[in-house]
């Protein structure tokens, strides 16, 4: 093992599975140093985004940041469009993971809509490198990154429709085919326009506005705005 991989002392930014080996003969599983590695490449790439953005952003700043050699970066990926399409899925699937428990925690649709989006939006201001680099830089990183994040919209849109159960057949009159998909979006925009702005930190302030926004289609805006002050 490369020694510039090992002697790095540890990050309290990120979770422990994140953080720098230490220097020395460690005696760990190699297994384990791997998996280190390649979370250590995916924090550094996500760090080396947010100082540079997507097209400005080298393998040298990822393993700067990663504090990995170039050769242990090419163990991993072949590319950064590579490291960046692992990231994004990680990402993803730790996002979804957040909003699904939230949203499976609740006993009925409107607080469980309520929860999920809480859900979303803490990770997101818990990770504001990872926030920008699924909510915006995603849009950048080429075909493959963006079919992803189509797909990741649209993973979302099941939460909502699950609100048509139980509607009168009036309310059901008025919602379109992509009723979900115009919800979805709005909300996402909101979300990147806010982190674009660099005000990511302020995201979960947009909470009251999103649940409102959210479910007034289904249940009307006076017990939608009732959801959306609890709390």
């Amino acid at each position: 093992m490369d020694p510039a991989d090992t002697s790095v002392e540890s990050t309290p930014d990120y979770p422990p599975e994140l953080a720098r080996l230490p220097p020395g003969r460690h005696g760990l599983p190699r297994e384990f140093v791997v998996h280190n590695q390649r979370e250590r490449l995916i924090a550094g790439l996500a760090e080396a985004i947010s100082e540079n953005g997507y097209a400005g952003t080298t393998i040298g700043h990822i393993t700067r940041h990663a504090a990995v050699s170039r050769r242990t970066f090419y163990e991993h990926f072949a590319s950064k469009d590579e490291c960046f399409v692992c990231a994004y899925d990680t990402v993803m699937e730790e996002l979804r993971e957040r909003v699904s428990t939230a949203f499976d925690e609740e006993s009925d649709w409107p607080h469980a809509v309520r929860a999920g989006i809480a859900a979303m939006l803490s990770f997101l201001v818990v990770e504001p490198n990872l926030a920008r680099l699924c909510m915006v830089e995603a849009l950048v990183a080429g075909p493959i990154v963006v079919e992803r994040y189509d797909a990741a919209i649209q993973s979302l849109v099941p939460y909502f429709k699950a609100g048509r159960e139980g509607c009168s057949p009036e309310v059901l009159s008025r919602l379109s085919t992509t009723t979900e998909e115009a919800l979805v979006g709005g909300m996402v925009s909101l979300i990147s326009r806010r982190i674009i702005a660099g005000r990511t930190a302020e995201l979960e302030t947009l909470l009251p506005d999103l649940v409102e926004f959210t479910l007034t289609p289904y249940i009307g805006s006076a017990d939608a705005a009732k959801v959306a002050r609890e709390g």
